[in-house]
């Protein structure tokens, strides 16, 4: 059963796992099938369901509200991440010519009005800025986040793939605190550990989110010379630990740094998140980590 965590001193409590629904309308499911999907993550013990207002082509919000809101899920059980910021080329957003960013005041309240519609819910658990905006500027995120807080919208406040001088900038002139970072991580992408963010929320004692945490598929599927050494490395260790799956040692890797990663799973499988969330049980060895890593890097640490 997945435990409950919390992101930070001042954070929300979610789920050690959480369930992301970038590709959910890639799953075609109906309603009933996106229903089932959410019991079954809730009978796993995954309450915490990761959006954003552009995913699917702003249609994952509305397919996953839609089905909540024919459910009997309590809605005080589960929590619910979006983001904003991102502006599509789209039928259903008029007066987008190209992609863009866009964290304005008003687009962040507009974004959350719209989210907030399509997920049939009276509030946001926590509301991720998407991607840092070159155009950013922190008062107005900073205006529109205290409207937020103070209507009751939006809860909790985040970021999603900010480098360290990026989040500390934003974080310097909010009046609330950003609680999480979602950055990407897996064992086919290390740069967390170049870049500054890893050691950013250890200091700060926050939990990073890791989005694509097995790598979007390219581990399974990928033909290059990291994903063959990555699999036979996986597959090695979870031979040592008594038949663990490629992807189960994978998210375990994730899970064993000391910075307590909360890794979003996409996918739609239920057989795929019920192994995932066997990796909560392994606690792989330091060599073991450490073989991984330079299966990852294709060559020893220093």
């Amino acid at each position: 059963m997945v435990p409950q965590v919390t992101l930070s001193e001042k954070g929300p409590r979610i789920s050690r796992v959480v369930h992301g629904l970038w590709r959910l309308a890639n799953w075609k499911l109906d309603q009933k099938g996106i229903l089932d999907l959410i019991q079954g993550c809730l009978e796993q013990g995954i309450t915490t369901f990761d959006h954003a207002d552009i995913y699917g082509d702003y249609t994952c919000e509305s397919l996953f509200g839609a089905a909540l809101g024919a459910s009997r899920v309590d809605r005080s059980m589960i929590q619910l991440v979006t983001k904003c910021g991102i502006k599509l080329v789209s039928a259903k957003r008029s007066g987008h010519r190209i992609k863009s960013y866009d964290t304005s005041r008003s687009h962040i309240l507009a974004s959350v009005e719209n989210s907030l519609r399509s997920l049939r819910s009276d509030y946001i658990d926590l509301l991720l800025i998407h991607r840092p905006d070159p155009l950013m500027d922190p008062r107005e995120i900073n205006d529109a986040f205290g409207s937020l807080r103070e209507s009751g919208k939006v809860r909790h406040f985040g970021v999603s793939n900010f480098l360290p001088a990026q989040f500390d900038m934003l974080a310097s002139k909010l009046d609330v605190p950003l609680v999480t970072n979602q950055i990407e991580y897996s064992v086919m992408n290390l740069a967390a550990h170049a870049d500054g963010s890893i050691d950013q929320c250890q200091r700060l004692d926050l939990r990073p989110m890791a989005w694509s945490p097995l790598g979007g598929g390219r581990l399974f599927a990928g033909d290059s010379e990291q994903a063959h050494r990555l699999r036979e490395t996986l597959g090695k260790i979870g031979r040592e630990l008594g038949g663990a799956s490629v992807d189960q040692v994978a998210v375990a890797w994730v899970l064993k740094h000391p910075v307590q990663f909360v890794p979003v799973l996409g996918t739609g499988n239920m057989d795929r998140i019920r192994s995932s969330v066997a990796s909560l049980d392994i606690d792989l060895s330091l060599e073991q980590w450490f073989d991984i890593r330079r299966a990852s890097t294709g060559q020893d640490v220093p």
